[in-house]
């Protein structure tokens, strides 16, 4: 056990260990997801969370430590955005024909994702950082981290709790959209992206083309309007 340990403690120290763990808990994931018959519940981000965190309690490590090593996948966060543009612009016609419901889906969709959260926080009596923390959680990970730290909340927390609210509008929302009744695939896909920033815009992607074209400008118009209704909502809850 001791050669073990000491093994572990000379592997833990080179960069690409926790990248590779990374990405080879997603993969795991996203096999485990395929295997499943694609069941939401069986989220490849969700299972590769579970086992990073299984691994990182096991072998004691702390959060700082891992993302040294895997920060390369968090800077790969931008880029991923940008790209979501390519499938928008082949849809660009659809936008245009229904652009006044979607901005009045955004509008009540970012407030409501704000209000609800600082509201039941609120209700529960948590503190300032934490309500600060919880303000930006629907917008994508670096705008939400940058809000955060803007408005004075965590920005270590704020990805936890954006990564939480991914998940759960992910595995959520084709059972609870099917139940809406709700047909349509730009409806679907915006109203995920609004919620669930990436993780539920690639959850879109995998159900229909259409919907993560629109999860994707849902993401996008979110993070805007997150940056402009998040500084302004947070003080009246403090």
């Amino acid at each position: 056990m001791t050669s073990l340990a000491d093994f572990w403690s000379y592997l833990s120290e080179g960069p690409l260990v926790w990248l590779t763990a990374t990405l080879l808990a997603y993969a795991i994931g996203d096999a485990c997801f395929r295997g499943s018959g694609r069941v939401p519940l069986v989220n490849p981000v969700l299972v590769a969370v579970a086992l990073l965190a299984g691994l990182l309690f096991v072998t004691r490590t702390d959060y700082p430590t891992y993302f040294e090593g895997a920060k390369f996948v968090h800077f790969l966060l931008g880029p991923a955005t940008v790209a979501l543009a390519l499938p928008l612009y082949d849809n660009l016609g659809r936008l245009r024909r229904a652009l006044l419901p979607v901005l009045a889906a955004l509008l009540a969709g970012s407030l409501t994702a704000a209000l609800s959260a600082l509201a039941i926080a609120r209700a529960f009596g948590v503190g300032d950082t934490l309500l600060a923390s919880l303000a930006p959680k629907s917008a994508t990970a670096p705008v939400a981290i940058g809000i955060a730290e803007r408005i004075g909340g965590s920005p270590t927390l704020t990805a936890v709790l954006v990564i939480l609210t991914g998940i759960t509008g992910a595995v959520v929302a084709t059972p609870l959209l099917n139940l809406l009744r709700i047909r349509d695939w730009r409806a679907r896909g915006f109203a995920l992206g609004v919620a669930s920033h990436g993780i539920g815009t690639a959850r879109a992607f995998q159900v229909n083309r259409t919907a993560g074209a629109f999860a994707g400008l849902g993401m996008a118009m979110n993070a805007l309007a997150t940056a402009i209704l998040a500084p302004a909502i947070l003080p009246l809850f403090l």
